[in-house]
C-alpha cells in the first residue's frame, strides 16, 4: 500500500490515478496558460505595432512591439518569487490556481484593450500592464506544475517523462494560439483581422480558463509536499531560503536555459516578423509551418523526456544544446534561400531541436532543489532566463538585423547562446537517481540544511 500522508493511506491503484490526474491538470494548465503567452507574442509580431504605435517607422513599431514582448518576460521573476513563496510555504495546489486565474483574466483583457487611434498612448500603456500580468502569472506557473507532475511520480526512472508532459502543454500552447489567429486571419479580410478578428483568440480564453480550472481543483496536494509538511520542515521563508542556500543551483538553471529559450522565441516570435517583412512570405504559410512544427513537439517532447530517462538528463541535454549550436546556421541558411521546401523544413526542424534541450529540462532543474524550496528555487532560475535570454531575443534579433543587414549575425547569437548552454550543463549535477521526496541528504558537503523551518499551522 502506498501512502497518501496527511490524509488515509492509497492503494497503488489509487495513487496511479491520482499520478495521473496530477500530470493531466498540470498539463492542462500549462496548456492554457502558454496559449496566453504565446497568443500576445504572435500578435506583436503581426499587428501590435501598427495597432498601438502607429507614428513610428516599421523597424521602430517592431521593436516597440517586441519591447511590450519583453516586458512579460521581465515579469516572470516577479512570479516566481511571490507564487514559488505560497507554493512552498501552502501547498502546489492553491497557488496553481491562483496563477491560472491570473493569467486568464489578463488576457480577456487584452482583447478589450482600444488601440491607439481610440484612446491614443493609453491603449499601449494598458497593453504593457497588462503583458507584465500575464508574465506574472506564467512565472508562478512552471514551477508548480512540475512539482505537482513529478511529486506524484511514483518511480526515480518515469520522473523525466512525467516532467516532459506539463513541457508539452507548451506546443499544445502553441498549437491552439497559432491555429486560432490562422483560424480568425482566414475568417475575413486583412483589415477585419486588424481590427476585430485578432481579439477573439484572446476573448476565447474566458473559456479555456474554465475548464482548466474545473480540471486543476480536482487535484490533491502532493504526498512529497504532505510530507514535509508532517515533518514540519515546511520553510518559513523558502525563498530566502533558496537563494542563500542553492544559489549555484539557480545561477546554472538560468545559464542553461539561456541556448533554449531565446531560439524558441526566434524560431516561432520572430520568424513571423522576419518571415513576412524581410523574406516576403504570405501569413498565412508561415502561421502553417509554425503550426507543423508545434505539432511534431507534441510527440518529440514526451519522447525525449523518455530517453532522458534512459541515457540521462545531463547527457540528453548536453546533445540538445550541442545540437541547436550546429543547427544555428543552416537554420537561417534554409530561411533565406525563399525556397518554400527549405523553408518549411527549416520551420519543422527548429522546434524538434529545441525540444532535445526542453523535454529533459524540467526533471533537470526540479531535481536539483529539495521539496521545501522546490517551487522556490526552480521557479526563480527558470524565470531569470527570461530576462537574460528569452525576454531580449527579438529585439536582439532585429538589432542585429537592423544594424547588420544580414542573418548571419542572428545565427552567431544563436551559436553563442547555446554554447553558453552546453558549458553551463557541463556544471549542474545530474540527481536523476538521488532522493526526490525529502530533504534527507541535501547537508553541506552536498549543500547546506534549510536554515529556518518550521511547523505550518498558520502559514503566511
Amino acid at each position: 500500500m502506498a501512502s497518501h500522508t496527511g490524509g488515509s493511506p492509497l492503494g497503488d491503484a489509487d495513487t496511479a490515478r491520482h499520478a495521473r490526474r496530477a500530470v493531466i491538470a498540470s498539463t492542462v494548465g500549462t496548456m492554457i496558460e502558454w496559449y496566453d503567452f504565446y497568443l500576445y507574442g504572435l500578435a506583436a509580431a503581426l499587428v501590435f505595432g501598427k495597432l498601438f504605435f502607429p507614428s513610428q517607422d516599421p523597424y521602430a513599431a517592431t521593436l516597440l512591439a517586441f519591447s511590450t514582448f519583453f516586458l512579460g518576460f521581465a515579469a516572470r521573476p516577479i512570479g516566481a518569487i511571490i507564487f514559488g513563496h505560497f507554493g512552498d510555504r501552502i501547498g502546489r495546489k492553491g497557488t496553481l490556481v491562483a496563477t491560472l486565474l491570473l493569467m486568464g483574466v489578463s488576457t480577456v483583457l487584452i482583447g478589450l484593450v482600444p488601440t491607439y487611434e481610440q484612446i491614443g498612448i493609453w491603449g499601449a500603456v494598458a497593453l504593457t500592464v497588462l503583458r507584465m500580468v500575464q508574465g506574472i502569472g506564467v512565472g508562478g506557473e512552471w514551477g508548480g506544475a512540475i512539482a505537482v507532475a513529478t511529486e506524484w511520480s511514483k518511480f526515480n526512472t518515469r520522473r523525466g517523462l512525467a516532467a516532459s508532459w506539463p513541457q508539452f502543454g507548451s506546443p499544445l500552447g502553441m498549437l491552439l494560439a497559432v491555429a486560432a489567429l490562422t483560424i480568425t486571419s482566414y475568417a475575413g479580410s486583412p483589415e477585419w483581422f486588424e481590427t476585430i478578428g485578432w481579439r477573439i483568440p484572446f476573448l476565447i480564453s474566458a473559456l479555456l480558463i474554465a475548464v482548466g480550472l474545473y480540471i486543476r481543483l480536482g487535484v490533491l496536494e502532493t504526498p512529497v509536499f504532505q510530507q514535509i509538511q508532517e515533518k514540519n520542515q515546511v520553510a518559513r521563508t523558502p525563498v530566502l531560503d533558496a537563494v542563500r542556500g542553492y544559489w549555484r543551483e539557480i545561477v546554472l538553471t538560468c545559464l542553461i536555459r539561456t541556448g533554449q529559450q531565446a531560439p524558441f522565441v526566434l524560431f516561432t516570435t520572430f520568424l513571423l516578423a522576419y518571415g513576412t517583412k524581410t523574406l516576403g512570405f504570405d501569413r498565412p504559410f508561415l502561421f502553417n509551418c509554425v503550426l507543423a512544427a508545434a505539432a511534431l513537439s507534441l510527440f518529440t517532447t514526451p519522447f525525449f523526456g523518455y530517453l532522458s530517462d534512459r541515457i540521462g538528463r545531463k547527457r540528453m541535454y548536453l546533445i540538445g544544446a550541442f545540437t541547436m549550436l550546429a543547427f544555428a546556421f543552416p537554420y537561417f541558411w534554409m530561411l533565406d534561400s525563399k525556397i518554400p521546401f527549405l523553408v518549411v523544413l527549416a520551420i519543422l526542424l527548429s522546434l524538434p531541436i529545441h525540444d532535445m534541450q526542453y523535454a529533459p529540462q524540467a526533471a533537470f532543474i526540479a531535481e536539483s532543489f529539495p521539496p521545501s524550496v522546490r517551487y522556490s528555487g526552480s521557479s526563480i532560475g527558470y524565470q531569470l532566463a527570461s530576462i537574460t535570454s528569452g525576454g531580449p531575443a527579438p529585439m536582439i534579433a532585429a538589432y542585429l538585423l537592423h544594424t547588420y543587414g544580414t542573418s548571419t549575425a542572428i545565427s552567431a547569437y544563436i551559436a553563442f547562446i547555446a554554447a553558453i548552454s552546453f558549458t553551463s550543463a557541463l556544471f549542474l549535477r545530474d540527481r536523476s537517481r538521488d532522493d526526490y521526496a525529502t530533504n534527507e541528504g541535501w547537508v553541506r558537503g552536498e549543500r547546506p540544511p534549510m536554515a529556518t523551518t518550521e511547523a505550518v499551522s498558520s502559514p503566511t
